[in-house]
Protein backbone atom coordinates (compact mmCIF):
# COMPACT_ATOMS: atom_id res chain seq x y z
CA UNK A 1 0.00 0.00 0.00
CA UNK A 2 2.77 2.23 -0.94
CA UNK A 3 0.20 5.00 -2.47
CA UNK A 4 -1.85 5.27 0.90
CA UNK A 5 1.49 5.41 3.35
CA UNK A 6 2.86 8.43 1.00
CA UNK A 7 -0.73 10.24 1.47
CA UNK A 8 -0.70 9.96 4.88
CA UNK A 9 2.83 11.14 5.12
CA UNK A 10 2.45 13.69 3.17
CA UNK A 11 -0.66 14.93 4.50
CA UNK A 12 0.94 14.83 8.45
CA UNK A 13 0.02 18.34 9.03
CA UNK A 14 -3.15 18.98 7.75
CA UNK A 15 -4.20 15.90 10.00
CA UNK A 16 -2.82 17.71 13.42
CA UNK A 17 -4.58 20.85 12.06
CA UNK A 18 -7.76 19.29 12.17
CA UNK A 19 -6.78 17.79 15.62
CA UNK A 20 -6.32 21.04 16.93
CA UNK A 21 -9.52 22.31 15.46
CA UNK A 22 -11.47 19.73 16.84
CA UNK A 23 -9.15 19.76 20.26
CA UNK A 24 -10.17 23.67 20.64
CA UNK A 25 -14.20 23.15 21.04
CA UNK A 26 -15.26 22.84 24.74
CA UNK A 27 -17.13 19.90 24.05
CA UNK A 28 -18.22 19.52 28.24
CA UNK A 29 -20.94 16.66 28.03
CA UNK A 30 -21.65 17.32 32.28
CA UNK A 31 -22.11 21.05 31.96
CA UNK A 32 -25.21 22.45 30.04
CA UNK A 33 -23.92 25.69 29.79
CA UNK A 34 -21.11 24.28 27.20
CA UNK A 35 -24.47 22.53 24.91
CA UNK A 36 -23.79 24.71 21.84
CA UNK A 37 -20.15 23.88 21.95
CA UNK A 38 -21.49 20.20 22.39
CA UNK A 39 -23.71 20.81 19.17
CA UNK A 40 -20.60 22.27 17.15
CA UNK A 41 -18.66 18.98 18.04
CA UNK A 42 -20.95 17.06 16.39
CA UNK A 43 -21.13 19.37 13.24
CA UNK A 44 -17.39 19.30 13.09
CA UNK A 45 -17.60 15.62 13.09
CA UNK A 46 -20.46 15.06 10.09
CA UNK A 47 -19.30 17.75 8.29
CA UNK A 48 -15.88 15.70 8.20
CA UNK A 49 -18.02 13.19 6.91
CA UNK A 50 -19.47 14.53 4.42
CA UNK A 51 -16.05 16.09 2.80
CA UNK A 52 -14.79 12.21 2.87
CA UNK A 53 -17.86 11.63 0.84
CA UNK A 54 -19.80 9.20 3.36
CA UNK A 55 -23.53 9.87 4.11
CA UNK A 56 -23.97 11.44 6.99
CA UNK A 57 -26.57 12.13 9.71
CA UNK A 58 -27.42 13.94 12.89
CA UNK A 59 -29.52 11.78 15.29
CA UNK A 60 -30.87 14.20 17.86
CA UNK A 61 -31.49 12.69 21.17
CA UNK A 62 -33.21 14.56 24.34
CA UNK A 63 -29.62 15.24 24.84
CA UNK A 64 -26.32 15.69 22.54
CA UNK A 65 -27.25 14.36 19.00
CA UNK A 66 -25.68 11.36 17.65
CA UNK A 67 -22.89 11.32 14.00
CA UNK A 68 -24.27 8.11 12.46
CA UNK A 69 -22.27 8.01 9.06
CA UNK A 70 -21.39 5.10 6.37
CA UNK A 71 -20.06 4.41 3.32
CA UNK A 72 -21.14 2.07 0.39
CA UNK A 73 -21.65 -1.57 1.36
CA UNK A 74 -18.55 -3.67 -0.35
CA UNK A 75 -19.92 -7.12 -1.73
CA UNK A 76 -18.13 -10.03 -0.37
CA UNK A 77 -16.27 -8.19 2.44
CA UNK A 78 -17.44 -7.75 6.17
CA UNK A 79 -18.94 -4.50 7.45
CA UNK A 80 -16.86 -2.62 9.87
CA UNK A 81 -18.49 -0.25 12.69
CA UNK A 82 -16.68 2.30 14.32
CA UNK A 83 -17.45 3.82 17.76
CA UNK A 84 -16.00 7.02 19.25
CA UNK A 85 -17.31 10.48 21.48
CA UNK A 86 -16.82 13.87 20.36
CA UNK A 87 -17.78 15.14 24.23
CA UNK A 88 -14.61 15.52 27.02
CA UNK A 89 -14.46 15.38 31.03
CA UNK A 90 -14.43 18.72 32.28
CA UNK A 91 -11.02 20.46 32.68
CA UNK A 92 -11.00 21.60 36.29
CA UNK A 93 -8.50 22.07 38.18
CA UNK A 94 -8.14 24.68 35.66
CA UNK A 95 -4.98 26.30 37.81
CA UNK A 96 -3.43 22.96 37.13
CA UNK A 97 -3.00 23.19 33.24
CA UNK A 98 0.11 24.22 32.07
CA UNK A 99 -1.86 25.55 29.13
CA UNK A 100 -5.44 26.45 28.21
CA UNK A 101 -7.34 23.35 28.65
CA UNK A 102 -8.90 24.09 25.04
CA UNK A 103 -5.81 25.51 23.20
CA UNK A 104 -4.22 22.99 22.14
CA UNK A 105 -0.40 23.30 22.19
CA UNK A 106 2.56 21.14 21.66
CA UNK A 107 5.42 20.10 24.24
CA UNK A 108 8.06 17.21 24.05
CA UNK A 109 6.14 15.69 20.70
CA UNK A 110 2.87 16.15 22.66
CA UNK A 111 -0.39 17.92 21.96
CA UNK A 112 -2.27 18.96 25.45
CA UNK A 113 -5.56 19.90 25.44
CA UNK A 114 -9.03 18.33 27.04
CA UNK A 115 -9.67 15.37 24.72
CA UNK A 116 -6.82 14.84 23.21
CA UNK A 117 -6.53 10.94 23.90
CA UNK A 118 -10.24 10.79 25.65
CA UNK A 119 -11.77 10.29 23.14
CA UNK A 120 -10.96 12.71 20.42
CA UNK A 121 -7.23 12.01 18.76
CA UNK A 122 -8.25 8.51 19.20
CA UNK A 123 -11.84 8.12 17.08
CA UNK A 124 -10.26 10.87 14.87
CA UNK A 125 -7.63 8.13 13.61
CA UNK A 126 -10.36 6.11 12.00
CA UNK A 127 -11.77 9.15 10.71
CA UNK A 128 -8.76 10.50 8.80
CA UNK A 129 -7.91 6.88 7.20
CA UNK A 130 -11.09 6.57 5.30
CA UNK A 131 -10.44 9.74 4.25
CA UNK A 132 -6.86 8.51 2.97
CA UNK A 133 -8.55 5.51 1.35
CA UNK A 134 -11.26 7.78 -0.51
CA UNK A 135 -8.39 10.00 -2.02
CA UNK A 136 -5.92 7.73 -3.25
CA UNK A 137 -8.08 4.50 -4.17
CA UNK A 138 -11.66 6.73 -4.28
CA UNK A 139 -13.53 4.25 -2.24
CA UNK A 140 -12.65 1.85 1.02
CA UNK A 141 -12.32 -2.05 0.91
CA UNK A 142 -15.01 -2.32 2.81
CA UNK A 143 -17.96 -1.11 4.56
CA UNK A 144 -17.28 1.09 7.25
CA UNK A 145 -20.31 2.58 9.34
CA UNK A 146 -19.45 5.19 12.17
CA UNK A 147 -21.34 6.02 15.56
CA UNK A 148 -20.01 8.72 17.37
CA UNK A 149 -22.21 10.28 20.21
CA UNK A 150 -22.11 13.30 22.71
CA UNK A 151 -22.79 11.78 26.04
CA UNK A 152 -20.15 9.14 26.69
CA UNK A 153 -18.72 11.26 29.58
CA UNK A 154 -22.20 11.24 30.99
CA UNK A 155 -23.13 7.88 31.17
CA UNK A 156 -24.03 7.57 27.06
CA UNK A 157 -27.89 7.77 28.14
CA UNK A 158 -29.59 8.15 25.00
CA UNK A 159 -27.17 5.75 22.92
CA UNK A 160 -28.48 2.14 24.00
CA UNK A 161 -32.30 2.81 23.27
CA UNK A 162 -30.45 4.04 19.77
CA UNK A 163 -28.70 1.07 19.35
CA UNK A 164 -31.62 -1.44 20.11
CA UNK A 165 -34.41 0.72 17.90
CA UNK A 166 -31.78 0.45 15.37
CA UNK A 167 -30.10 -2.72 14.89
CA UNK A 168 -30.51 -3.97 11.23
CA UNK A 169 -28.98 0.22 10.41
CA UNK A 170 -26.26 -1.07 12.39
CA UNK A 171 -25.45 -4.32 11.48
CA UNK A 172 -21.85 -5.06 11.32
CA UNK A 173 -19.00 -7.76 11.70
CA UNK A 174 -16.93 -6.23 14.15
CA UNK A 175 -16.86 -3.02 16.08
CA UNK A 176 -13.68 -1.09 16.39
CA UNK A 177 -12.78 1.29 19.33
CA UNK A 178 -10.17 3.54 19.97
CA UNK A 179 -10.24 4.54 23.66
CA UNK A 180 -7.73 2.11 25.49
CA UNK A 181 -3.86 2.58 25.76
CA UNK A 182 -1.07 0.72 24.54
CA UNK A 183 0.63 -1.46 26.88
CA UNK A 184 3.64 0.90 27.26
CA UNK A 185 5.51 3.55 25.03
CA UNK A 186 6.16 2.62 21.74
CA UNK A 187 4.67 -1.12 22.87
CA UNK A 188 1.35 -1.08 21.24
CA UNK A 189 -1.76 -3.37 22.79
CA UNK A 190 -5.13 -4.80 22.15
CA UNK A 191 -7.28 -4.93 24.94
CA UNK A 192 -9.59 -8.19 24.34
CA UNK A 193 -11.33 -7.93 28.08
CA UNK A 194 -12.36 -5.10 30.34
CA UNK A 195 -13.92 -5.72 33.50
CA UNK A 196 -17.64 -4.45 34.34
CA UNK A 197 -18.88 -2.62 37.51
CA UNK A 198 -21.55 -2.36 39.90
CA UNK A 199 -21.90 0.73 41.65
CA UNK A 200 -23.37 1.74 44.98
CA UNK A 201 -23.91 4.18 47.33
CA UNK A 202 -24.72 3.69 51.83
CA UNK A 203 -26.70 5.64 53.85
CA UNK A 204 -25.99 4.93 57.50
CA UNK A 205 -28.67 6.57 59.90
CA UNK A 206 -28.49 6.43 63.37
CA UNK A 207 -30.08 8.86 66.48
CA UNK A 208 -32.38 11.40 65.09
CA UNK A 209 -29.36 14.61 65.13
CA UNK A 210 -25.52 14.52 66.38
CA UNK A 211 -25.15 13.31 70.13
CA UNK A 212 -22.32 14.56 72.36
CA UNK A 213 -20.14 11.57 72.19
CA UNK A 214 -19.24 12.15 75.94
CA UNK A 215 -22.65 12.41 76.74
CA UNK A 216 -24.07 9.21 74.75
CA UNK A 217 -21.02 7.40 73.01
CA UNK A 218 -21.18 4.07 73.98
CA UNK A 219 -24.81 3.85 74.98
CA UNK A 220 -25.49 4.09 71.00
CA UNK A 221 -24.22 2.60 67.59
CA UNK A 222 -21.99 5.37 66.11
CA UNK A 223 -23.08 5.39 62.01
CA UNK A 224 -19.43 6.35 61.55
CA UNK A 225 -18.35 3.17 63.65
CA UNK A 226 -20.60 1.21 61.68
CA UNK A 227 -19.88 2.47 58.14
CA UNK A 228 -16.45 1.58 58.61
CA UNK A 229 -17.29 -2.12 60.04
CA UNK A 230 -19.90 -2.79 57.12
CA UNK A 231 -17.24 -1.59 54.99
CA UNK A 232 -14.25 -3.30 55.94
CA UNK A 233 -16.38 -6.38 56.70
CA UNK A 234 -16.61 -6.41 52.61
CA UNK A 235 -13.47 -7.94 51.81
CA UNK A 236 -10.79 -9.92 54.31
CA UNK A 237 -7.38 -9.32 54.62
CA UNK A 238 -6.28 -11.80 51.70
CA UNK A 239 -7.89 -9.29 49.48
CA UNK A 240 -11.09 -11.55 48.74
CA UNK A 241 -14.50 -10.26 48.56
CA UNK A 242 -17.14 -11.29 51.29
CA UNK A 243 -20.49 -11.50 49.79
CA UNK A 244 -21.47 -14.97 49.51
CA UNK A 245 -21.61 -16.18 46.16
CA UNK A 246 -19.42 -13.57 44.46
CA UNK A 247 -16.97 -16.00 43.27
CA UNK A 248 -19.37 -18.34 41.90
CA UNK A 249 -19.35 -17.15 38.03
CA UNK A 250 -16.10 -15.90 37.77
CA UNK A 251 -14.44 -16.21 34.86
CA UNK A 252 -10.94 -17.74 35.92
CA UNK A 253 -7.94 -17.14 34.19
CA UNK A 254 -6.63 -19.95 32.08
CA UNK A 255 -3.03 -20.81 32.16
CA UNK A 256 -2.42 -19.58 28.82
CA UNK A 257 -3.40 -16.14 29.99
CA UNK A 258 -1.80 -16.11 32.76
CA UNK A 259 1.45 -17.29 31.15
CA UNK A 260 0.79 -14.65 28.39
CA UNK A 261 0.32 -12.06 31.19
CA UNK A 262 3.68 -13.11 32.88
CA UNK A 263 5.40 -12.34 30.02
CA UNK A 264 4.46 -8.81 29.54
CA UNK A 265 7.92 -6.72 29.98
CA UNK A 266 6.06 -5.38 33.54
CA UNK A 267 8.11 -2.88 35.62
CA UNK A 268 6.60 -3.66 39.00
CA UNK A 269 9.01 -1.30 40.71
CA UNK A 270 8.10 1.45 38.06
CA UNK A 271 4.61 1.03 38.58
CA UNK A 272 4.55 1.19 41.92
CA UNK A 273 7.32 4.46 41.93
CA UNK A 274 4.53 6.04 39.09
CA UNK A 275 1.66 5.93 41.08
CA UNK A 276 3.52 7.11 44.35
CA UNK A 277 3.51 3.90 46.48
CA UNK A 278 5.69 1.19 48.38
CA UNK A 279 3.88 -1.47 48.45
CA UNK A 280 1.11 -3.49 46.04
CA UNK A 281 -1.32 -5.27 47.66
CA UNK A 282 -4.49 -7.29 46.47
CA UNK A 283 -5.48 -10.99 46.10
CA UNK A 284 -3.62 -13.35 47.37
CA UNK A 285 -2.33 -15.37 44.44
CA UNK A 286 -2.15 -13.44 41.47
CA UNK A 287 0.04 -10.89 40.20
CA UNK A 288 -0.45 -7.51 39.95
CA UNK A 289 -1.53 -7.68 36.46
CA UNK A 290 -3.74 -10.64 36.59
CA UNK A 291 -5.41 -8.34 39.63
CA UNK A 292 -5.94 -5.34 37.65
CA UNK A 293 -7.23 -6.90 34.64
CA UNK A 294 -8.47 -10.11 34.91
CA UNK A 295 -9.79 -10.54 38.64
CA UNK A 296 -12.75 -8.95 40.20
CA UNK A 297 -12.01 -5.99 43.05
CA UNK A 298 -13.59 -3.94 45.93
CA UNK A 299 -12.94 -0.17 46.52
CA UNK A 300 -14.64 2.49 48.24
CA UNK A 301 -14.89 5.59 46.41
CA UNK A 302 -15.54 8.32 48.80
CA UNK A 303 -16.86 8.47 52.24
CA UNK A 304 -18.73 10.85 54.59
CA UNK A 305 -19.41 11.88 57.96
CA UNK A 306 -19.42 13.39 60.82
CA UNK A 307 -17.43 16.94 62.11
CA UNK A 308 -15.21 17.88 59.16
CA UNK A 309 -14.66 21.61 60.15
CA UNK A 310 -11.15 23.11 61.72
CA UNK A 311 -10.28 21.90 64.96
CA UNK A 312 -12.12 19.59 66.90
CA UNK A 313 -15.67 18.66 67.81
CA UNK A 314 -16.72 15.82 70.05
CA UNK A 315 -19.93 15.06 68.17
CA UNK A 316 -21.32 10.97 67.99
CA UNK A 317 -23.15 11.59 64.25
CA UNK A 318 -26.55 11.18 63.42
CA UNK A 319 -25.09 9.77 60.10
CA UNK A 320 -22.34 8.65 57.33
CA UNK A 321 -22.50 7.38 53.93
CA UNK A 322 -19.98 6.18 51.40
CA UNK A 323 -20.03 5.61 47.86
CA UNK A 324 -17.88 1.87 46.85
CA UNK A 325 -17.94 0.23 43.90
CA UNK A 326 -16.62 -3.69 42.70
CA UNK A 327 -14.88 -4.54 39.37
CA UNK A 328 -16.35 -7.73 38.04
CA UNK A 329 -15.14 -9.79 35.43
CA UNK A 330 -17.24 -12.14 32.69
CA UNK A 331 -20.12 -14.03 33.73
CA UNK A 332 -20.79 -12.14 37.32
CA UNK A 333 -23.83 -10.53 37.12
CA UNK A 334 -24.54 -7.21 38.98
CA UNK A 335 -28.00 -7.99 39.56
CA UNK A 336 -27.10 -10.72 41.39
CA UNK A 337 -24.33 -9.45 43.46
CA UNK A 338 -26.39 -6.42 44.67
CA UNK A 339 -29.16 -8.76 46.11
CA UNK A 340 -26.61 -10.68 47.67
CA UNK A 341 -24.79 -7.46 49.01
CA UNK A 342 -28.24 -6.30 50.84
CA UNK A 343 -28.60 -9.80 52.17
CA UNK A 344 -25.36 -9.28 53.74
CA UNK A 345 -25.11 -5.65 54.70
CA UNK A 346 -28.45 -6.59 56.86
CA UNK A 347 -26.23 -9.49 58.60
CA UNK A 348 -23.72 -7.16 59.54
CA UNK A 349 -25.30 -4.10 60.61
CA UNK A 350 -24.60 -3.52 64.30
CA UNK A 351 -28.25 -2.64 65.98
CA UNK A 352 -29.70 0.50 65.96
CA UNK A 353 -28.65 1.85 62.72
CA UNK A 354 -30.95 1.98 59.48
CA UNK A 355 -29.07 1.37 56.25
CA UNK A 356 -30.46 2.46 52.66
CA UNK A 357 -28.40 1.74 49.91
CA UNK A 358 -28.92 2.79 46.08
CA UNK A 359 -27.70 1.10 42.86
CA UNK A 360 -25.99 3.46 40.77
CA UNK A 361 -25.41 1.48 37.75
CA UNK A 362 -23.51 -1.74 36.38
CA UNK A 363 -22.53 -3.38 33.37
CA UNK A 364 -20.97 -7.00 32.68
CA UNK A 365 -17.84 -7.75 32.05
CA UNK A 366 -16.62 -8.67 28.25
CA UNK A 367 -13.90 -10.74 26.99
CA UNK A 368 -13.22 -11.38 22.91
CA UNK A 369 -12.01 -14.74 22.16
CA UNK A 370 -8.14 -14.53 21.21
CA UNK A 371 -8.89 -17.08 18.29
CA UNK A 372 -11.00 -14.49 16.36
CA UNK A 373 -9.94 -13.87 12.96
CA UNK A 374 -10.43 -9.98 13.52
CA UNK A 375 -7.87 -10.30 16.35
CA UNK A 376 -5.27 -11.82 13.71
CA UNK A 377 -6.23 -8.77 11.15
CA UNK A 378 -5.86 -6.45 13.62
CA UNK A 379 -2.36 -7.56 14.88
CA UNK A 380 -0.94 -7.49 11.00
CA UNK A 381 -2.31 -3.99 10.74
CA UNK A 382 -1.19 -2.23 14.26
CA UNK A 383 2.34 -4.06 13.32
CA UNK A 384 2.57 -1.50 9.87
CA UNK A 385 1.70 1.02 11.89
CA UNK A 386 3.72 1.07 14.74
CA UNK A 387 6.48 -1.07 13.44
CA UNK A 388 6.08 -3.96 15.71
CA UNK A 389 3.66 -6.68 16.87
CA UNK A 390 0.93 -5.90 19.52
CA UNK A 391 0.63 -7.43 22.82
CA UNK A 392 -3.04 -8.86 23.86
CA UNK A 393 -3.97 -7.29 26.91
CA UNK A 394 -6.91 -6.85 29.57
CA UNK A 395 -7.76 -3.84 31.15
CA UNK A 396 -9.47 -3.06 34.70
CA UNK A 397 -11.63 -0.25 33.59
CA UNK A 398 -15.29 -0.45 32.41
CA UNK A 399 -16.67 0.32 28.99
CA UNK A 400 -20.60 -0.47 29.40
CA UNK A 401 -21.36 0.61 25.60
CA UNK A 402 -18.78 -2.06 24.86
CA UNK A 403 -21.09 -5.33 25.92
CA UNK A 404 -24.54 -3.25 24.65
CA UNK A 405 -23.07 -3.00 21.23
CA UNK A 406 -21.82 -7.12 21.41
CA UNK A 407 -24.81 -7.74 22.53
CA UNK A 408 -27.75 -5.92 19.94
CA UNK A 409 -25.51 -6.58 17.69
CA UNK A 410 -23.55 -9.86 17.43
CA UNK A 411 -20.49 -8.78 16.73
CA UNK A 412 -16.98 -9.38 17.69
CA UNK A 413 -15.13 -6.09 19.28
CA UNK A 414 -12.18 -4.90 18.71
CA UNK A 415 -10.38 -2.25 21.59
CA UNK A 416 -7.02 -1.06 19.57
CA UNK A 417 -5.86 1.27 22.08
CA UNK A 418 -3.40 4.70 20.74
CA UNK A 419 -3.09 5.97 24.13
CA UNK A 420 -0.66 6.10 26.93
CA UNK A 421 -1.72 5.48 30.84
CA UNK A 422 0.31 8.58 31.50
CA UNK A 423 -1.86 10.73 28.99
CA UNK A 424 -3.82 12.13 32.20
CA UNK A 425 -6.82 11.39 30.73
CA UNK A 426 -9.55 13.07 33.18
CA UNK A 427 -6.91 14.82 34.79
CA UNK A 428 -5.30 18.29 33.93
CA UNK A 429 -2.90 18.49 31.07
CA UNK A 430 -4.32 15.35 29.13
CA UNK A 431 -2.13 15.23 26.48
CA UNK A 432 -1.81 12.42 23.25
CA UNK A 433 1.59 11.80 21.10
CA UNK A 434 1.72 13.26 17.86
CA UNK A 435 3.69 10.53 16.57
CA UNK A 436 1.21 7.81 17.94
CA UNK A 437 -1.55 9.96 16.91
CA UNK A 438 -0.06 8.96 13.34
CA UNK A 439 0.77 5.68 14.12
CA UNK A 440 -2.71 4.93 15.25
CA UNK A 441 -3.93 6.49 11.27
CA UNK A 442 -1.64 4.27 9.47
CA UNK A 443 -2.55 1.04 11.81
CA UNK A 444 -6.36 1.96 11.28
CA UNK A 445 -5.78 2.54 7.48
CA UNK A 446 -4.19 -0.58 7.18
CA UNK A 447 -6.49 -2.23 9.45
CA UNK A 448 -9.22 -1.68 6.40
CA UNK A 449 -7.37 -3.55 3.88
CA UNK A 450 -6.65 -6.89 6.74
CA UNK A 451 -10.22 -6.56 7.22
CA UNK A 452 -11.22 -6.37 3.92
CA UNK A 453 -9.62 -9.88 3.26
CA UNK A 454 -11.62 -12.06 5.94
CA UNK A 455 -15.10 -12.10 4.18
CA UNK A 456 -18.37 -10.90 5.45
CA UNK A 457 -20.06 -13.01 7.60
Amino acid sequence: MPQLDDFLAEHKDRFESDLFDLLAIPSISADSDYKSDLLRAGQWVAEKFRRIGLSVEMVETAGHPIVYAESPPVEGAPTVLVYGHYDVQPPDPLDEWISPPFEPTCRDGNVYARGATDDKGQMLTHVLSAEAWMETAESLPLQIKYVIEGEEEVGSEHLAPFIAENKEKLACDVVVISDTSQFAPGQPAITYGLKGIAYFELRVQGPRQDLHSGTFGGAVSNPCNGLAHILSSLVDEEGRVQIPGFYDDVLPLDSRERRQFAGLPFDERGFMEQIGVEAVHGEAGYSTLERRWARPTYDVNGIWGGYQGEGEKTVLPAKAGAKFSFRLVPDQDPKKIAEALREHLTAVCPPGLELELEERHGAPGFVVSLDSPFMSAAALAIEQGFGRSPVFIREGGSIPIVTCMSEHLGADVLLLGWGLDDDNTHSPNEKFSLTDFHRGIKSSAHLWRELSRIGAS
